[in-house]
């Protein structure tokens, strides 16, 4: 019976080829009951009908134009909830003041579902691009300080009391101590942020959006394209897979002896 040790390293080349494995079972399984017939192809398109809308949609550039609209989109939304969230989640995760004044409010917002803002949203913006990000910002904003506080207070207690012991105020302690300590974990929080970021994409562009790859998506349901709703679902997994691993490597990186980052 072969032991299997908790956490044990697997190795970089098989954990390679199960990732790749696991892809390759999945479209597998697709292809089967797609060509079989098993599941008509209004529930599950051909994998050929969905590689021909790729094509397509490549070579009259509306792919190119829907894909680099919605990159924007997800860009500023995600780096405005940045500037503001990463600031305001230190000071959360520091004084126990703005903790009390922050923390039950962001707790309480975040179970609200975003797709309910839309129709304010309107209101509060308008129909034009900053609506569209400001749905990004909603749906990542006060999750993202959650979170940053919680990395804050990571931070052991005894790395803080060293730093006093050695004369720092309060204020050399957060930008010489408590932040350079809790930047591992920031960056994994950014990399699961922007995680999210992305499925708020669709919701985003609800909003009298005339492009993008959510408004595609949408306007595929109205026609029961399911070839383009495939396409379209899958390449926003893409783009978000490859922003995970911008965030890993660059983890990775400037961060070697962190966790994570595969």
């Amino acid at each position: 019976m072969i032991k299997i040790k908790i956490r044990k390293d697997i190795g970089r080349k098989r954990y390679t080829g199960f990732a790749i494995a696991s892809f390759a079972a999945v479209a597998l399984v697709w292809f089967i009951a797609a060509e079989s017939g098993a599941v008509g192809e209004i529930f599950l398109p051909k994998l050929g009908n969905v590689a021909g809308y790729f094509i397509e949609s490549l070579k009259d550039g509306t792919l190119w134009a829907n894909t680099s609209i919605s990159i924007y989109r997800i860009t500023i939304g995600f780096i405005i909830a940045v500037i503001l969230g990463i600031p305001i989640g230190i000071l959360v995760g520091t004084f126990k003041g703005w903790e009390a004044v922050v923390r039950p409010l962001c707790e309480f917002i975040r179970y609200m579902p975003v797709p309910a803002f839309v129709p304010l949203i309107m209101v509060w913006v308008g129909i034009d691009e900053s609506a569209k990000i400001t749905v990004i910002f909603i749906g990542t904003f006060f999750q993202l300080v959650l979170m940053v506080a919680d990395d804050a207070l990571s931070v052991p207690d005894d790395l803080i009391n060293a730093g006093y012991t050695l004369g720092t105020d309060t204020w050399q302690t957060v930008f010489k101590i408590l932040i350079p300590a809790m930047m591992p974990r920031l960056m994994e929080t950014l990399r699961m942020m922007i995680g999210w970021a992305w499925t708020y994409l669709v919701s985003a562009e609800l909003v009298a959006a005339s492009s993008g790859l959510g408004y595609t998506i949408l306007k595929s349901q109205r026609f029961l394209k399911t070839d383009a709703i495939f396409a379209n679902i899958l390449l926003i997994g893409l783009l978000g897979l490859i922003t995970d691993r911008i965030f890993a490597i660059v983890t990775k990186k400037f961060f070697p002896w962190a966790d994570g980052g595969r």
